[in-house]
Protein backbone atom coordinates (compact mmCIF):
# COMPACT_ATOMS: atom_id res chain seq x y z
CA UNK A 1 0.00 0.00 0.00
CA UNK A 2 2.51 2.85 0.67
CA UNK A 3 4.30 1.42 -2.54
CA UNK A 4 1.31 1.86 -4.20
CA UNK A 5 0.83 5.55 -2.86
CA UNK A 6 4.44 6.68 -2.99
CA UNK A 7 4.09 5.59 -6.65
CA UNK A 8 0.84 7.63 -7.38
CA UNK A 9 1.94 10.56 -5.68
CA UNK A 10 5.39 10.84 -7.20
CA UNK A 11 4.30 9.90 -10.78
CA UNK A 12 1.29 12.65 -10.25
CA UNK A 13 4.25 15.16 -9.55
CA UNK A 14 6.56 14.35 -12.65
CA UNK A 15 4.09 13.86 -14.91
CA UNK A 16 2.52 17.56 -13.54
CA UNK A 17 5.83 19.06 -14.23
CA UNK A 18 6.72 17.26 -17.49
CA UNK A 19 3.49 18.46 -18.67
CA UNK A 20 4.02 22.33 -18.08
CA UNK A 21 7.74 22.30 -18.95
CA UNK A 22 7.60 19.96 -22.56
CA UNK A 23 9.72 17.09 -20.64
CA UNK A 24 11.53 15.90 -17.71
CA UNK A 25 9.03 12.96 -16.56
CA UNK A 26 11.86 9.99 -16.66
CA UNK A 27 13.79 12.49 -13.66
CA UNK A 28 11.61 11.12 -10.99
CA UNK A 29 9.42 8.39 -12.41
CA UNK A 30 12.27 5.85 -13.60
CA UNK A 31 14.25 6.39 -10.64
CA UNK A 32 11.52 5.58 -8.38
CA UNK A 33 10.58 2.23 -10.24
CA UNK A 34 14.23 1.06 -10.26
CA UNK A 35 14.41 1.93 -6.47
CA UNK A 36 11.32 -0.18 -5.75
CA UNK A 37 12.73 -2.92 -7.07
CA UNK A 38 12.03 -3.12 -11.05
CA UNK A 39 15.31 -4.37 -13.55
CA UNK A 40 16.23 -1.54 -15.62
CA UNK A 41 14.99 -2.72 -18.82
CA UNK A 42 11.32 -3.91 -16.89
CA UNK A 43 11.65 -0.02 -15.42
CA UNK A 44 11.94 1.66 -18.86
CA UNK A 45 9.12 -0.23 -20.42
CA UNK A 46 6.88 0.03 -18.09
CA UNK A 47 7.63 3.81 -17.42
CA UNK A 48 7.38 4.18 -21.06
CA UNK A 49 4.12 2.93 -21.31
CA UNK A 50 3.02 5.12 -17.89
CA UNK A 51 4.02 8.35 -20.19
CA UNK A 52 1.61 7.36 -22.89
CA UNK A 53 -1.09 8.29 -20.58
CA UNK A 54 0.64 12.01 -19.77
CA UNK A 55 0.30 12.48 -23.49
CA UNK A 56 -3.64 11.20 -23.19
CA UNK A 57 -4.12 13.77 -20.55
CA UNK A 58 -2.04 16.16 -22.34
CA UNK A 59 -3.38 16.15 -25.39
CA UNK A 60 -7.40 16.28 -24.00
CA UNK A 61 -6.55 19.40 -22.82
CA UNK A 62 -4.80 20.96 -25.33
CA UNK A 63 -7.33 19.88 -28.03
CA UNK A 64 -9.75 22.13 -26.32
CA UNK A 65 -7.47 24.64 -27.35
CA UNK A 66 -6.91 24.11 -31.23
CA UNK A 67 -3.34 24.03 -30.34
CA UNK A 68 -1.34 22.22 -33.25
CA UNK A 69 -0.96 22.44 -36.86
CA UNK A 70 -1.88 18.79 -38.31
CA UNK A 71 0.60 19.00 -41.34
CA UNK A 72 3.62 19.92 -39.04
CA UNK A 73 2.65 16.89 -36.62
CA UNK A 74 2.51 14.55 -39.06
CA UNK A 75 6.10 15.45 -40.49
CA UNK A 76 7.38 15.12 -36.35
CA UNK A 77 5.55 11.86 -36.23
CA UNK A 78 7.00 10.64 -39.81
CA UNK A 79 10.58 11.89 -38.44
CA UNK A 80 10.54 10.74 -34.79
CA UNK A 81 9.13 7.64 -34.95
CA UNK A 82 11.48 5.41 -36.96
CA UNK A 83 14.00 6.86 -34.68
CA UNK A 84 12.41 5.86 -31.60
CA UNK A 85 12.35 2.16 -33.45
CA UNK A 86 15.87 2.36 -33.31
CA UNK A 87 16.25 3.33 -30.10
CA UNK A 88 13.93 1.30 -28.32
CA UNK A 89 15.34 -1.87 -30.45
CA UNK A 90 19.32 -1.13 -29.78
CA UNK A 91 19.16 0.34 -26.04
CA UNK A 92 19.08 -2.80 -24.24
CA UNK A 93 22.53 -4.01 -26.26
CA UNK A 94 24.60 -0.85 -25.58
CA UNK A 95 26.46 0.39 -22.38
CA UNK A 96 23.72 2.60 -20.60
CA UNK A 97 26.22 5.13 -18.35
CA UNK A 98 28.53 6.32 -20.71
CA UNK A 99 25.18 7.19 -22.63
CA UNK A 100 23.79 8.63 -19.77
CA UNK A 101 26.97 11.12 -19.45
CA UNK A 102 26.73 12.10 -22.44
CA UNK A 103 23.16 13.07 -22.51
CA UNK A 104 23.45 15.21 -19.38
CA UNK A 105 25.91 16.87 -20.61
CA UNK A 106 23.76 17.97 -23.59
CA UNK A 107 21.08 18.41 -21.39
CA UNK A 108 22.56 20.57 -19.38
CA UNK A 109 23.67 22.43 -22.40
CA UNK A 110 20.26 22.93 -23.78
CA UNK A 111 19.05 24.61 -20.10
CA UNK A 112 21.84 26.73 -20.04
CA UNK A 113 21.38 28.01 -23.78
CA UNK A 114 17.72 28.70 -22.77
CA UNK A 115 18.88 30.81 -19.82
CA UNK A 116 21.50 32.86 -21.87
CA UNK A 117 18.74 33.84 -24.64
CA UNK A 118 16.55 35.58 -22.45
CA UNK A 119 13.75 36.12 -25.10
CA UNK A 120 14.37 32.89 -26.68
CA UNK A 121 10.70 31.05 -27.23
CA UNK A 122 8.50 34.36 -25.95
CA UNK A 123 7.52 34.82 -29.23
CA UNK A 124 6.14 32.53 -32.39
CA UNK A 125 7.56 33.81 -35.97
CA UNK A 126 5.93 32.80 -38.89
CA UNK A 127 9.05 32.54 -41.19
CA UNK A 128 9.69 30.70 -44.88
CA UNK A 129 11.79 28.26 -44.24
CA UNK A 130 13.51 26.44 -47.45
CA UNK A 131 13.40 22.84 -48.06
CA UNK A 132 17.06 22.60 -46.78
CA UNK A 133 16.05 23.91 -43.40
CA UNK A 134 13.30 21.64 -42.90
CA UNK A 135 14.68 19.11 -43.65
CA UNK A 136 17.57 19.60 -41.10
CA UNK A 137 14.92 19.91 -38.50
CA UNK A 138 13.43 16.64 -39.18
CA UNK A 139 16.71 14.71 -39.74
CA UNK A 140 17.63 16.11 -35.98
CA UNK A 141 14.47 14.93 -34.95
CA UNK A 142 14.99 11.20 -36.22
CA UNK A 143 18.19 11.59 -33.53
CA UNK A 144 16.22 12.75 -31.12
CA UNK A 145 14.10 9.93 -31.38
CA UNK A 146 17.34 7.86 -31.25
CA UNK A 147 17.27 9.26 -28.17
CA UNK A 148 14.14 8.65 -27.05
CA UNK A 149 13.60 5.36 -27.66
CA UNK A 150 16.56 4.76 -25.81
CA UNK A 151 17.38 6.73 -23.46
CA UNK A 152 13.76 8.18 -21.47
CA UNK A 153 15.20 10.77 -19.46
CA UNK A 154 14.27 14.53 -20.31
CA UNK A 155 14.55 14.05 -24.07
CA UNK A 156 10.80 15.32 -24.48
CA UNK A 157 13.19 18.47 -23.35
CA UNK A 158 15.02 18.45 -26.54
CA UNK A 159 12.16 18.05 -28.63
CA UNK A 160 10.85 21.60 -26.82
CA UNK A 161 13.98 23.59 -27.37
CA UNK A 162 14.06 22.37 -31.11
CA UNK A 163 10.82 23.12 -32.22
CA UNK A 164 11.58 26.67 -30.26
CA UNK A 165 15.68 27.35 -31.80
CA UNK A 166 14.76 25.81 -35.25
CA UNK A 167 10.69 25.50 -36.13
CA UNK A 168 10.67 29.41 -34.30
CA UNK A 169 7.93 28.13 -32.25
CA UNK A 170 7.07 29.82 -28.52
CA UNK A 171 7.82 28.13 -25.52
CA UNK A 172 3.71 27.39 -24.84
CA UNK A 173 3.22 25.89 -28.73
CA UNK A 174 6.09 23.82 -28.50
CA UNK A 175 5.28 21.94 -24.92
CA UNK A 176 1.74 21.48 -26.74
CA UNK A 177 3.39 19.21 -29.43
CA UNK A 178 5.98 17.85 -27.54
CA UNK A 179 3.61 16.40 -25.13
CA UNK A 180 0.95 15.21 -27.47
CA UNK A 181 3.93 13.74 -30.28
CA UNK A 182 6.42 12.67 -28.35
CA UNK A 183 4.21 11.81 -24.91
CA UNK A 184 1.48 9.92 -27.15
CA UNK A 185 2.97 8.64 -30.54
CA UNK A 186 6.51 8.56 -29.44
CA UNK A 187 6.36 6.92 -26.29
CA UNK A 188 3.84 4.67 -27.59
CA UNK A 189 5.87 3.25 -30.01
CA UNK A 190 8.94 2.63 -27.48
CA UNK A 191 6.77 1.15 -24.51
CA UNK A 192 5.35 -1.38 -27.75
CA UNK A 193 8.68 -1.97 -28.65
CA UNK A 194 10.46 -2.23 -25.19
CA UNK A 195 7.55 -4.43 -24.52
CA UNK A 196 8.15 -7.47 -27.38
CA UNK A 197 11.65 -7.52 -26.03
CA UNK A 198 10.75 -7.92 -22.04
CA UNK A 199 8.48 -7.81 -19.25
CA UNK A 200 6.46 -5.18 -17.92
CA UNK A 201 4.85 -5.13 -14.50
CA UNK A 202 1.44 -4.93 -15.40
CA UNK A 203 -0.13 -4.49 -11.96
CA UNK A 204 1.97 -1.01 -11.40
CA UNK A 205 0.56 -0.02 -14.73
CA UNK A 206 -3.18 1.23 -13.75
CA UNK A 207 -1.47 2.74 -10.92
CA UNK A 208 0.95 5.02 -13.21
CA UNK A 209 -1.56 5.27 -15.93
CA UNK A 210 -3.76 7.32 -13.91
CA UNK A 211 -1.28 9.28 -11.96
CA UNK A 212 0.40 10.49 -15.74
CA UNK A 213 -3.49 10.93 -16.82
CA UNK A 214 -4.06 13.53 -14.08
CA UNK A 215 -1.06 15.07 -13.77
CA UNK A 216 -0.28 15.41 -17.89
CA UNK A 217 -4.03 16.96 -17.69
CA UNK A 218 -2.98 19.41 -14.78
CA UNK A 219 0.34 20.29 -16.18
CA UNK A 220 -0.91 20.89 -19.43
CA UNK A 221 -3.66 23.15 -18.23
CA UNK A 222 -1.28 25.55 -16.35
CA UNK A 223 1.21 25.68 -19.46
CA UNK A 224 -1.81 26.85 -21.57
CA UNK A 225 -2.92 29.64 -18.80
CA UNK A 226 0.86 30.38 -17.65
CA UNK A 227 2.58 32.81 -20.13
CA UNK A 228 5.91 31.96 -22.16
CA UNK A 229 8.12 33.59 -19.16
CA UNK A 230 6.98 31.42 -16.32
CA UNK A 231 7.07 28.28 -19.14
CA UNK A 232 10.65 29.23 -20.37
CA UNK A 233 11.63 29.49 -16.75
CA UNK A 234 10.70 25.79 -15.19
CA UNK A 235 12.05 24.49 -18.71
CA UNK A 236 15.38 25.65 -17.63
CA UNK A 237 14.84 23.93 -14.20
CA UNK A 238 13.61 21.19 -15.45
CA UNK A 239 16.11 20.81 -17.93
CA UNK A 240 19.15 21.51 -15.36
CA UNK A 241 17.47 19.11 -12.80
CA UNK A 242 17.44 16.48 -15.11
CA UNK A 243 21.16 16.94 -16.32
CA UNK A 244 22.52 17.11 -12.86
CA UNK A 245 20.76 13.29 -12.34
CA UNK A 246 21.71 12.19 -15.69
CA UNK A 247 25.38 12.88 -14.23
CA UNK A 248 25.67 11.94 -10.67
CA UNK A 249 23.48 8.63 -11.36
Amino acid sequence: MIDSILLFIISFIANAFSAFSGGGAGLLQLPLLIFLGLPFSVALATHKLATVALGIGATARHFREGSLNWRLSLLILASGLPGVILGASIILRVPERPAELALGLLTIGLGLYSVLHKELGQKAQELDRNWQHKFTGFVVLFFIGILNGSLTSGTGLFVTIWLVRWFSLDYKRAVAYTLVLVGLFWNGMGALTLGLQGPIRWDWVPILLVASMLGGYVGAHFAITAGNRWIKRVYEVVTLLVGAKLLLG
